[in-house]
């Protein structure tokens, strides 16, 4: 079933596979050793669209979503009773209200917040920093007595190198974290991000918290690869024939070695297709891989089709949106690639 939401249907399209989501989130459920497995769903659903993610992955499950600001939990739209919403960046100055007033629950990442939600006597979760030194409270300000009396739901850490398994510091962190978790009161713990539930049951704990796992991306919680979520197609605006050494695209940067037929077509930067795909990138018409010729620009990207004589003006071109190889081309982190996605593709979710 297909359903589509369209800012600008005749442009360029970003299509999502709520069922290959569905199915990475499974696998990665049934990694975890028995923990609860949750998602992140933050960034509009990593470029995705929130929402509709969102929807599919309760459908199929999941009780624990996890967002970054507090704008974010009405995006989601009215959940099902028992679903979870954990807002990651906590009660900062001005949040207080929306706080209180929101289907969710704070994580808890500083000490002024602690003592500002104490007052509310509301269940909580907290982040503790056992090693990332980003957001949390330190290891010495939990025990110090800092977080008596307040009722927590889940404690939770970060893991810093879950992406290199064999780093010394995913160790360490895990037992900082059990050592911690052993002396503070709390309904759960969480450790695992989608890599680090790759790392074995050691990290799992109660609760898991996939990201990019859930949308292709990154290490796969099994010896298959994880399902593709997400596509791009642009439409061909212009065919036209370059002859031998002809320069393409603003800076000249590729030079024809030989008559080309290219597609000039409407899919650029402002869409989140990388500039630095410039001559790197490419199309994929049945199966043949049609190159990105010159520089990537706002608005357009020319494609070799010499490959594909069979293509005509107002065509669609599949781009080769593999988040691994795209992010080796493009010098980009998959995350980039999937957050970056502009807003002007129509939205099609199957």
């Amino acid at each position: 079933m297909k359903s589509c939401d369209a800012p600008a249907p005749d442009a360029s399209r970003l299509t999502v596979d709520t069922a290959a989501l569905v199915a990475n989130w499974r696998r990665f459920a049934r990694a975890g050793s028995g923990a609860a497995c949750g998602a992140a769903v933050k960034a509009d659903g990593y470029g995705l669209g929130a929402r509709r993610i969102a929807a599919a992955l309760v459908a199929a499950g999941c009780r624990d979503l996890f967002v970054a600001h507090w704008h974010e939990v009405a995006a989601l739209g009215p959940l099902p009773e028992g679903v979870r919403v954990a807002v990651l960046h906590g009660v900062m100055p001005g949040d207080m209200a929306k706080a209180l007033a929101a289907p969710a629950v704070p994580v808890l990442v500083t000490a002024a917040q602690v003592q500002a939600w104490k007052a509310t006597g509301r269940a909580c979760d907290i982040m503790v920093d056992t090693g990332l030194n980003r957001l949390g409270i330190g290891m010495a300000e939990a025990r110090s007595g800092l977080l008596d009396g307040l009722d927590i739901d889940t404690l939770h850490s970060h893991l810093a190198c879950s992406e290199t398994p064999d780093n010394p510091a995913n160790e360490a962190q895990r037992i900082a974290f059990t050592d911690l978790a052993a002396a503070i009161p709390a309904r759960r713990r969480a450790l695992a991000n989608s890599a680090g539930i790759t790392l074995g049951p050691g990290w799992h704990f109660d609760l898991t918290r996939p990201g990019i796992g859930l949308y292709g991306g990154g290490a796969s919680p099994d010896a298959a690869p994880l399902a593709a979520v997400a596509g791009i197609a642009a439409r061909i605006i212009q065919l036209r024939d370059v002859p031998a050494g002809a320069s393409i695209g603003y800076g000249a940067t590729y030079t024809a070695a030989t008559p080309l037929r290219v597609a000039v077509v409407a899919l650029g930067y402002a869409d989140g297709y990388a500039r630095s795909l410039s001559n790197r990138g490419r199309a994929l018409v049945a199966g043949v891989a049609c190159p990105v010729v010159g520089r990537v620009s706002m608005d357009l990207t020319i494609i070799d089709v010499s490959a594909a004589p069979d293509l005509a003006e107002g065509d669609w071109l599949s781009m080769d949106f593999d988040l691994g190889a795209t992010a080796a081309a493009s010098g980009r982190s998959e995350y980039e690639l999937l957050t970056g996605l502009g807003a002007r593709y129509a939205r099609v979710y199957t």
